[in-house]
């Protein structure tokens, strides 16, 4: 029987005790984890670290009347993933900072831990520390990431060059589709399961950004968390270059594409500013096809699609039509909230 005991019933020692009795004891590259005032970690060999962190909160990347306590426990993990997949790093070790309502119940957060700690040994990666404090308002997940790569291997977004072709990873409008059926177009119904699973639970694509690092394989690269438009835009203006991308080349998700067009958007543009596919975009020179095809060799059946190119006018626009258009931006945090 599912306990109703609250985090408040419990205290926040007997909260952090059930965590750290989750995680495997011993790891490869942990001296001290859990349960001491910081985490002791040894770097791998002639390595770097690549540290990145995200903040899920309730109310803005997730909303419990159709998100469970599992799907955002993997999903608070999983965006940090994509992250070191965009830099190309192997990830090692993970923190996690709980801010949680007095009335959250203790069943929940350990359904949260156990689907973060499931995805996390899928990647092995270990749990090392965090924190956990009240929240007088929403339920807040903040997790930092610490990936490994080789100094030459390591990508960033400012390396894209003209005469770069743009390639995209996956399909994009899946989790915008997803996300938009539980909140704003009711009278389109409700999008397919495969697109709020989508938004639910992202898949990151680490197998993909390790090896664009290992086989060097690709100038520039980064995830799509605000879209794929918003990726584009970083990545033009990192590297001091413009993009044309190609409409007809975008691979939309045929079932995203079918929900938005029930409920009366444009696919393309639903597709492009809609956030969260968390594929990977990168631009690689034609010259890299051979390093290419050992990258597509690794990754399976996953689907790299060439969408565009790399400009010396600093323009990022959208060839629709035979026409050139403006590209659309992503989701931004703070828009219209002034």
């Amino acid at each position: 029987m599912r306990s109703s005991a609250t985090v408040a019933d419990c205290g926040e020692h007997a909260v952090i005790q059930r965590i750290r009795e989750r995680v495997r004891p011993r790891a490869p590259g942990v001296v001290t984890g859990i349960g001491d005032d910081g985490a002791v970690i040894e770097p791998d060999r002639g390595a770097l670290a690549v540290v990145t962190t995200d903040t899920l909160v309730e109310g803005i990347h997730f909303d419990r009347t159709h998100s469970s306590p599992a799907d955002i426990g993997d999903k608070a993990l999983a965006v940090n993933l994509s992250d070191l997949a965009a830099m190309g790093a192997v990830p090692r070790h993970v923190l996690l900072a709980l801010s949680l309502p007095a009335a959250c119940l203790v069943a929940d957060v350990d359904e949260m831990i156990d689907a973060l700690l499931s995805l996390a040994a899928r990647h092995r990666t270990t749990l090392v520390g965090g924190d956990i404090t009240a929240s007088p308002g929403p339920l807040v997940l903040g997790v930092t990431a610490i990936g490994s790569a080789k100094r030459r291997r390591v990508l960033g977004r400012d390396g894209a060059r003209p005469g770069d072709v743009v390639y995209v990873s996956g399909t994009i409008g899946a989790a915008a589709a997803g996300l938009a059926s539980f909140r704003d177009a009711p009278d389109a119904g409700p999008a397919p399961e495969a697109c709020r699973r989508r938004h639910r639970r992202p898949e990151a694509r680490v197998v993909l950004g390790v090896a664009l690092g290992r086989n060097r394989a690709a100038r520039a690269c980064i995830d799509l968390s605000d879209g794929l438009g918003d990726a584009v835009h970083r990545i033009a203006v990192a590297s001091g270059v413009g993009v044309r991308l190609d409409a007809e080349a975008l691979p939309i998700h045929p079932e995203a594409r079918t929900w938005f067009e029930a409920a009366g958007l444009d696919p393309l543009a639903a597709a492009l500013a809609g956030g969260e596919d968390f594929e990977l975009a990168f631009t690689s020179p034609p010259a890299f096809r051979g390093r290419l095809r050992h990258v597509r060799r690794q990754i399976g059946e996953l689907p790299l699609t060439p969408i565009g190119v790399v400009t010396k006018a600093r323009e990022v626009c959208l060839r629709r039509d035979g026409r050139d258009e403006p590209l659309p931006g992503g989701y931004e945090h703070f828009a219209g909230l002034d």
